[in-house]
């Protein structure tokens, strides 16, 4: 499974709300509920969009966990 953790810490150093990264158009509301819920994933248009932002690789936006069993 794909965890978006790290998105979100960097997203909260960075000052980014909710409000404001639905604001900005950073992401849209459904994919921030599906990403925190774990249901859901970015596009490569996407993770390119928030490497470009915050001038960072795709690993510091997430990681790979292996499922439970």
């Amino acid at each position: 499974m794909i965890k978006y953790d790290k998105l979100f810490a960097l997203l909260k150093e960075n000052g980014y709300t909710t409000y404001r990264i639905r604001k900005e158009k950073i992401l849209g509301e459904a994919i921030l509920t599906k990403l925190r819920n774990g249901t859901g994933g970015l596009d490569h248009r996407t993770i390119n969009k928030m490497c470009a932002l915050f001038k960072c690789q795709p690993s510091d936006i997430m990681e790979w966990v292996p499922d439970e069993e």
